[in-house]
C-alpha cells in the first residue's frame, strides 16, 4: 500500500578461508541466535592445504563449519539482512552454489597471515559477477597492511572495496555489512543503467 513501510530482506553471503572469522562475524552481528553447523576438526581437516589446522594462527581451532552459518540483522527499519556463511574448507566448496543463489552481495573475510586462503572466494564472486567487499579481519599479531596493499595483493577489480574490521565487534561488523549493501546497490544500479542505455 502507498504510504506503508516496505520491508526489504536481502541475502548476503559471508565467505573466506578456513579460520578467517566468518562464523565470528555472523555471531557478533546477528540479532537472533545464529545457526552454526560446527563439527570437531577431523584428522583429514588438519593434514595439508587450506584445511590445515596448524598454520597461520588457526592452530588452536578445534571446530569448523561443515554446511553453513546463518544469522539476521536489521540494519534500519524496513531493511534486514540474512547472512549465510560458507564453509571455509575446500572439501565443502560444493555447497557454495546453493548458499549463493539469490545473494545480493558477499563479504570475503581475509586474514593477512593467510591472505592466499581467500583467493578462491574472490575468484568465485568475480566470475559470477556478485558484488563483494573484502573485510580484513585484524587479528592480534597479524601483519598490518593498508587497504590498497590488500587490494593489490588480491588483484581485485578496480573499485572493489577493502575495509579493515574486527569480526568480534558488532559495530565493526555492522559497518562492513552497510558498506557491502551500499556497494552492491551502486553496482546493480550501474548494470541496470548500462543494460537500458
Amino acid at each position: 500500500m502507498i504510504g506503508e513501510d516496505i520491508a526489504l530482506t536481502l541475502k548476503i553471503v559471508v565467505a573466506g578461508g578456513f579460520g578467517a572469522g566468518k562464523s565470528t562475524l555472523i555471531g557478533s552481528v546477528s540479532e537472533i541466535r545464529p545457526l552454526h553447523s560446527e563439527e570437531k576438526l577431523s584428522q583429514r581437516g588438519t593434514e595439508s592445504g587450506p584445511d590445515r589446522g596448524g598454520a597461520g594462527g588457526v592452530e588452536r581451532k578445534t571446530s569448523t563449519t561443515v554446511a553453513m552459518d546463518f544469522g539476521r540483522i536489521t540494519v534500519h527499519s524496513g531493511l534486514s539482512l540474512h547472512l549465510f556463511g560458507t564453509p571455509g574448507q575446500d572439501r565443502f566448496r560444493f555447497l557454495w552454489e546453493e548458499l549463493c543463489a539469490g545473494a545480493l552481495a558477499a563479504v570475503v573475510i581475509a586474514d593477512t597471515r593467510r591472505l592466499e586462503d581467500c583467493f578462491a572466494a574472490v575468484d568465485y564472486f568475480e566470475r559470477r559477477r556478485i558484488p563483494f567487499v573484502v573485510a580484513v579481519n585484524r587479528f592480534p599479531g597479524a601483519p598490518d597492511h593498508s587497504e590498497q596493499d590488500v587490494a593489490q595483493a588480491l588483484d581485485l577489480d578496480g573499485g572493489t572495496p577493502v575495509v579493515l574490521c574486527d569480526a568480534r565487534d558488532r559495530a565493526s561488523g555492522k559497518e562492513v555489512l552497510i558498506r557491502t549493501v551500499e556497494y552492491a546497490g551502486r553496482m546493480h544500479t550501474a548494470r541496470l543503467l548500462a543494460s537500458v542505455g
